[in-house]
């Protein structure tokens, strides 16, 4: 491609303006600017009428132009003035500088989401902008300027699912959201999954109660009638009924309890002292090489502890149906379903962000935070997980004509 300009016209525009700052150097880019765009204005007219200025021969409409009207709009490179043209009958509507905005190719409403995805207050937000772009944006604004994202939010809430998801997470956060004007608890209910090519993918967010496994079928539901036909293992908290919840949706899926959750439930009803010991002892039922080992080791945990601490060995007991799941697996699979901690990392990058909002006014302004979090993650997930392809060789010698079935 050709240049624009030569060298020498360049040392002629910068001698021609004999600058003596980075001030007067942006005025004159924004000189050199203005033209431009006042022509684009002019082509999108002529574009919209079907001819132009001089030619009213090819002339083929009622609607005519109607003068022009004073615009002063902010661009990376200054404030520029503008003669926008007007039509007779109303219909003109500029795309280079749309109506009602006062920034260039919506340089205001890009940082004003910028900002709001990172978790910036309203406050900051006005304070950045005013800083930075010399532009006042008050609280309906910048609330305007985010609403803009839930259409988008919400196609990408229904859109279609793969039809196999190897690893499935799920688990829930809670917020304070403003209902009926109280401050009511709700759980943002989060699916996040590892997909055929090993890739992190949020499946979506849904906002409901407090957490319960009757919602959680409903979140599942969704996922199926989305497209997604099988998943592999699911990976979850201790919610009571999570199990049978998902085996109501996806009744061949596996689905591992969190070691994690379970040995910080244990260790509830410990003394202080004891602690340690007593989660040294935990350790070995779930670093056992087998689940033959790991119920040896089980029985010798009961007989240390369990008159001591009944209900903590009680739920190892109860749970080893759900707790076990991983064992079958080889040290690959094992690594990655054991716990919900990726899922649980993802949440806290989600509280990084939300965590200067005490509350917030509807669900629908907790929706679009958090979308837009999720959209600011994906771009870091470019590559899949450590030994990506030994995992699926060995999840497919485990679901052979599962995962054939949907590949």
């Amino acid at each position: 491609m050709s240049k624009l300009f030569t060298k020498e016209q360049i040392q002629a525009w910068i001698k021609e303006h004999n600058f003596k700052d980075g001030a007067s150097l942006e005025r004159a880019f924004a000189a050199e600017v203005e033209p431009v765009v006042q022509a684009v204005l002019e082509a999108e007219m002529t574009e919209k009428l079907g001819y132009s200025r001089y030619d009213s021969k090819s002339k083929d409409t009622d609607n005519r132009r109607n003068g022009h009207s004073k615009k002063t709009v902010r661009s990376k490179y200054g404030m520029i003035d503008l003669d926008v043209p007007r039509d007779v009958q109303g219909e003109f509507e500029p795309m280079i500088v749309k109506k009602h905005e006062r920034s260039l190719s919506g340089e205001v409403e890009d940082a004003v989401l910028s900002l709001f995805a990172k978790g910036s207050s309203c406050r900051d937000i006005q304070s950045q902008m005013q800083r930075a772009y010399g532009v006042s944006v008050s609280a309906e604004t910048v609330s305007r300027i985010t609403d803009r994202v839930l259409p988008v939010a919400r196609e990408w809430q229904n859109r279609p699912l793969g039809r196999l998801y190897p690893v499935v997470y799920l688990d829930g956060m809670v917020f304070h959201v403003k209902q009926d004007g109280l401050v009511v608890k709700k759980t943002a209910y989060v699916v996040f999954a590892l997909n055929l090519e090993g890739h992190k993918e949020v499946l979506g967010i849904w906002i409901g109660e407090s957490e319960s496994s009757k919602f959680w079928m409903s979140v599942l539901s969704d996922l199926r009638n989305r497209g997604v036909e099988d998943i592999l293992i699911a990976c979850v908290d201790g919610l009571s009924g999570f199990h049978e919840a998902i085996n109501a949706v996806f009744p061949r899926t596996e689905v591992q309890r969190c070691i994690v959750h379970q040995v910080r439930y244990s260790s509830r009803f410990v003394s202080y002292k004891e602690v340690k010991p007593f989660c040294s002892d935990m350790r070995k039922i779930y670093t056992a090489p087998n689940e033959e080992a790991g119920l040896e080791e089980l029985a010798r945990f009961e007989e240390k502890w369990g008159e001591k601490y009944l209900y903590a060995v009680k739920s190892w007991k109860t749970n080893w149906p759900l707790l076990a799941t991983f064992f079958k697996y080889p040290p690959e699979i094992r690594r990655l379903v054991y716990t919900t901690n990726p899922i649980e990392n993802f949440h806290r990058q989600l509280r990084k962000i939300t965590k200067t909002k005490g509350s917030f006014p509807t669900d629908d302004s907790l929706f679009k935070i958090l979308y837009l979090a999720v959209m600011d993650a994906q771009e870091k997930w470019t590559i899949s997980v450590p030994r990506w392809g030994q995992i699926l060789t060995q999840l497919t010698v485990y679901f052979r004509e599962r995962v054939e079935a949907c590949i």
